[in-house]
């Protein structure tokens, strides 16, 4: 912006239509005839006092600017008030009509029968030539109207984005605390409960005193930390949304080593169609590992089945497991892990079942079609 646009634009309002009255006051006085008459110089008054109106009520300004247009050859008042017309009102119509009313006023003397006496090739010359100048301040004012519009399109349009570059941030954060929240559950306490039932069996087994002592140490500090873990995972369900994958996870290929590492007398059967998607593959290989960390926590001693399957159109996995066959340790759970399953499942297109069996065992059942819909 330049200094005379800066200093335009810091000047108040009131000086501004101050100075366009002592312009318009000095354009009248100079084309006032010596023949002027007290009625003359009141509508010239009048003209040049209705600028002071022409912000609030454009129209009635321009207006008032009629008679003094009529009497004398004047261009301030009528210029300032069409700019300010065509800058504030939309109505098209109603501009041009102002333009042929300046014009025609321009045009005319009075009285008015003096406007015809004469050569009236001349007076349609000077009513086209009035018209063209009535025209500018009103495309001018135009312009300025749709400059004003794309500056304040342009101003919402940034804060539009802004108000999306936020929401997108926010998602991406809200999908990472989700995904941070099933991989504290699905890894950090898959771990940490089969190290308190671990301790708990030591515990029992243990004849030495300071082994019991270390092994119920282990084991209250494991239920401890699986609290914790169950508050941590609760707040970032929270405050996330439906997770997505964003990091590597484990597939099919360390199927076998989980179910090695699980404690858990447990028999593999079946298999998956191959070339299934890596998402497929991870949604089973943490199916099976939630339902072998519930066998470990809910049903000590019990044996599992998981059953690979697969047919036409549809694959899935079954884990199966008998009855316990002695008391479980008590172990904080908020049923996370069968809500995170689930959302693994519906990622598929599938459906994930839990329920117990008539035989006092619990069924965890994957189904999901063989190509995603």
């Amino acid at each position: 912006m330049s200094t005379g646009q800066a200093l335009w634009r810091r000047m108040p309002p009131w000086a501004v239509d101050a100075g366009l009255v002592v312009l318009a006051a000095l354009d009248a006085w100079i084309n006032l005839y010596d023949e002027a008459t007290p009625f003359m110089w009141a509508c010239a008054a009048l003209g040049c006092a209705g600028l002071f109106l022409r912000r609030r009520f454009p129209l009635a300004a321009f207006l008032l600017t009629l008679p003094m247009t009529l009497f004398m050859d004047v261009a301030v008042a009528p210029i300032a008030t069409l700019y300010t017309l065509a800058a504030c009102s939309r109505n098209r119509p109603l501009l041009a009509g102002c333009a042929l009313l300046n014009a025609a006023a321009s045009t005319l003397v009075w009285p008015l029968s003096d406007s015809f006496s004469g050569d009236r090739t001349w007076t349609l010359v000077q009513f086209v030539y009035t018209l063209a100048t009535a025209f500018a301040p009103i495309l001018f004012g135009q312009l300025v109207q749709a400059r004003h519009d794309v500056a304040r399109q342009l101003v919402e349009v940034e804060v539009a984005r802004e108000h999306e570059s936020a929401l997108y941030a926010q998602a991406v954060l809200a999908r990472e605390r989700a995904q941070l929240a099933r991989e504290m559950h699905d890894v950090v306490s898959h771990q940490v409960s089969l190290i308190a039932v671990q301790a708990g069996a030591l515990q029992v087994a243990a004849k030495d005193p300071d082994a019991r002592d270390a092994a119920r140490t282990i084991r209250t500090l494991s239920v401890n930390t699986l609290d914790e873990l169950r508050h941590m995972v609760t707040l970032l369900r929270a405050s996330g949304g439906k997770e997505t994958e964003l990091t590597p996870q484990p597939t099919l290929a360390g199927l076998q080593q989980l179910i090695a590492n699980s404690g858990i007398e447990t028999t593999l059967t079946g298999g998956l169609p191959p070339g299934i998607s890596t998402t497929a593959q991870r949604t089973v290989y943490r199916t099976v590992q939630e339902a072998l960390t519930n066998v470990r926590k809910h049903a000590p001693g019990a044996r599992a089945e998981v059953r690979l399957w697969h047919e036409a159109q549809h694959f899935g996995v079954t884990v199966t497991n008998t009855a316990p066959t002695r008391p479980s340790v008590a172990l904080p759970s908020a049923r996370h892990g069968l809500i995170g399953l689930k959302e693994r499942a519906e990622l598929l297109n599938g459906t994930l079942t839990a329920e117990p069996t008539p035989q006092g065992g619990y069924k965890i059942a994957l189904r999901a079609p063989t190509r995603p819909a």
